[in-house]
């Protein structure tokens, strides 16, 4: 009884004085959108298609070292309603180019646009006319395993914010495999990434980058996560490193007074941490004193580990002693 009641307020609803009008409104408006959509699509129009390229009966032992798919863009001129189909169907579907009729001997090979209209041609109505292909010509290139391993290196300008300073850089992979012809491979070192500007970085910054991109080269992987470590600027100092007599004769022994210095230096907070009296090495030359005799003889500092800057030492001349040690 309900349900009976409810499609009776439904009826009336609908086929009320008021609702038929809009009703007999909207099936001649749906009419004239209909005329409309026919008229349109019977129009003559240009529309610009992708079709993709793919090079089969490629051999086993090939590499290609530019992109193994191409896309190149055609553009038809037809009526609406066939451009359409071409749209939702599959006029526009992948070509096959067969890889052994278009190499040449120098490790590339070339594809003519022309080739590939004639292609399309026989999947269009004949009605249709192909007005551009682009680009004129495809160019591939390829290697027959030849590669090499290379580092990575950034490119760009990254800049930390004052009394900071990038402490070290981390690339993940550090190096990478390169495929190209043996001319290129003899003249590459290094690997660079897409160009990468920051400034003002304080914490640790990590970018996932591309590889710079080189026409007949092909690079595995093609992207790279780099790591720019930072640290805090400090000024700080170590003792206690003693100044070895260096190229003393046999049975003479340098005293030197003090015989123990310190350095002085700028380095970051979490290098400092990690270094010690034994990552110096401070001497005193024999030949140097001998050749010039004084009451001091010169030091000078030997060896330092990396990550620090400004070295000093607290003495540059020390008082010494040489003393003949007989057997």
């Amino acid at each position: 009884m309900k349900l009976h009641q409810f499609f009776k307020t439904i009826k009336n609803f609908l086929f009320s004085s008021a609702n038929r009008e809009f009703l007999i409104f909207l099936f001649f408006f749906a009419i004239a959108g209909i005329f409309w959509l026919l008229m349109t699509l019977n129009e003559t129009y240009e529309q610009e298609f992708r079709v993709p390229v793919n090079y089969v009966e490629v051999p086993k032992s090939v590499v290609f070292t530019s992109n193994e798919t191409d896309t190149v863009r055609v553009t038809v001129r037809d009526k609406g309603i066939v451009l359409l189909t071409y749209l939702y169907g599959d006029a526009m579907n992948p070509l096959s180019v067969n890889f052994g009729n278009h190499v040449r001997k120098n490790g590339s090979g070339e594809v003519l646009a022309s080739e590939l209209a004639k292609s399309i041609t026989t999947r269009l109505a004949a009605s249709s006319k192909i007005v551009s292909v682009k680009p004129d010509r495809l160019n591939f290139y390829y290697n027959f395993g030849d590669k090499k391993h290379l580092p990575v290196k950034f490119r760009g300008h990254i800049s930390p914010d004052k009394l900071f300073f990038i402490s070290e850089i981390i690339y993940t992979p550090d190096s990478i495999d390169v495929y190209a012809s043996r001319e290129k491979l003899d003249s590459m070192t290094v690997v660079y990434t897409d160009i990468l500007n920051y400034s003002k970085i304080r914490d640790t910054l990590i970018v996932n980058t591309s590889l710079r991109k080189m026409t007949g080269v092909k690079m595995v992987p093609d992207n790279v996560q780099i790591k720019f470590v930072t640290d805090v600027l400090t000024e700080e100092s170590i003792g206690n490193i003693p100044v070895e007599g260096i190229n003393m004769p046999e049975g003479k022994v340098l005293r030197l007074f003090p015989a123990k210095v310190s350095v002085k230096f700028v380095a970051g907070v979490k290098t400092y941490q990690k270094l010690s009296a034994a990552d110096f090495k401070v001497v005193a030359d024999y030949e140097e004193i001998k050749a010039n005799p004084s009451d001091k003889c010169n030091i000078r500092l030997v060896r330092q580990p990396e990550g620090i800057s400004q070295v000093s030492l607290n003495y540059t001349q020390l008082d010494y002693l040489i003393e003949e040690h007989n057997n």
